[in-house]
């Protein structure tokens, strides 16, 4: 007999919501969570679908929990490369294959299940019991939590605490939280020279050149010595173009793609001013578009700390490490909101990759984790 989760699982899988394309499944979990009594919103920006569901009073005098996921997936490649099609969801020797098993519909089919139940055992709970999901966590961000997250801003809505379900265990299910992420910032950066022929250097100005000691110093610098249990602020240089193709002409101009991941000591705009004084303090003659991807949280230590902290080792066997590390996610459009954000999700061995699975005993695992979350932290509200 197929477990509720399982079933939802399959469902969502079988929907090809490669990102922004939500293909159906926000209003499928809409449909479920209204005969168990949430109210649902559907918030539509441009291509990008949302669903904000609410269960409780949420007067503003009681604690809101919020589940955050997304329903987009990333594209699944050649198909031909797949034992199974990543859009039939198939399981195999313990685990359910298929695109987003594990990134992360597995973990949504939990949540929907695990907001049934919680809600069923305990229909006049204190607080607010939420669900947001998106369809544009694995694209651009723009229209997906972030402009929701505006909405919710604009409303006055409170939210005090948020678990984000994305993969995240290292081995087996609960043994990592993550209790903060590092912030994002992208640049390109076009140099402008002058083309010329190579045999006189002295009619042109080669911009890789007098690009490469500003890109060192910035590669090399020390940005600082972390952040309680965040690294080091780290730059990297993902892509370098220029040129015609020919060995014997010097670009008129390069282009520079780079990435800052940064912890609380920075804000982006401060890194973006450090940057740019280095690229003037070189004479560089240069054009820069910044891309602020999100900036830092953190969670310290608190009731939901503490809490998923317990419920997580009666699942792992072990306390979990606590962690900031990896890269990003959408909790960071809700810290600012004045919410303590954790992560907890399987694990993250075959995200993005072909044949993308989830364990079996972790999606059958993942409603009663949800549960105890729910009851623990809205029963002391």
């Amino acid at each position: 007999m197929t477990s509720e989760v399982l079933a939802l699982a399959k469902e969502l899988i079988m929907r090809p919501s490669v990102t922004p394309d939500d293909a159906g499944c926000q209003a499928l979990i809409a449909e479920r969570l209204r005969r168990a009594g949430f109210a649902c919103e559907h918030l539509r920006f441009g291509a990008v679908d949302n669903l904000w569901a609410t269960h409780g009073a949420n007067d503003g005098s009681e604690p809101v929990l919020l589940l955050l996921g997304h329903t987009d997936v990333v594209p699944p490649g050649p198909r031909e490369a797949w034992t199974s099609d990543p859009f039939v969801p198939e399981v195999r020797d313990g685990m359910l294959y298929g695109r987003g098993a594990a990134d992360m519909k597995g973990s949504v089919a939990a949540f929907v299940v695990a907001l049934e139940r919680f809600v069923a055992a305990h229909p006049d709970h204190p607080g607010t019991a939420a669900l947001l999901l998106t369809s544009d966590e694995e694209g651009d961000a723009i229209d997906g939590v972030r402009r929701v997250a505006e909405v919710l801003r604009e409303r006055g809505q409170r939210i005090d605490w948020c678990i984000t379900g994305e993969p995240s265990s290292k081995e087996r299910l609960g043994d990592l939280m993550r209790v903060g992420r590092r912030g994002t910032l992208s640049a390109t950066l076009t140099v402008r020279g002058i083309q010329g022929h190579v045999a006189y250097p002295e009619k042109a100005r080669n911009p890789i050149h007098q690009a490469l000691p500003a890109l060192a110093e910035l590669a090399a610098r020390r940005w600082d010595d972390g952040y309680e249990s965040f690294p080091s602020t780290s730059l990297q240089i993902s892509n370098l173009h220029a040129g015609t193709g020919a060995n014997n002409v010097v670009p008129g101009e390069l282009q520079v793609l780079f990435n800052l991941r940064y912890n609380p000591n920075w804000s982006a705009e401060r890194l973006e001013a450090e940057c740019e004084a280095v690229l003037r303090a070189h004479g560089l003659e240069y054009q820069l578009a910044w891309h602020r991807g999100g900036e830092p949280f953190y969670t310290p230590e608190g009731p939901l700390r503490a809490t998923a902290r317990e419920v997580l080792e009666t699942f792992a066997g072990a306390a979990p490490e606590e962690s900031t590390g990896g890269g990003t996610s959408d909790a960071r459009f809700i810290a600012p909101l004045g919410a303590q954000c954790i992560e907890v999700g399987p694990v993250n061995a075959t995200i993005h990759k072909v044949d993308e699975c989830v364990a079996m005993a972790e999606l059958e695992a993942l409603p009663a984790l949800h549960v105890a979350l729910l009851a623990r932290l809205l029963s002391a509200a």
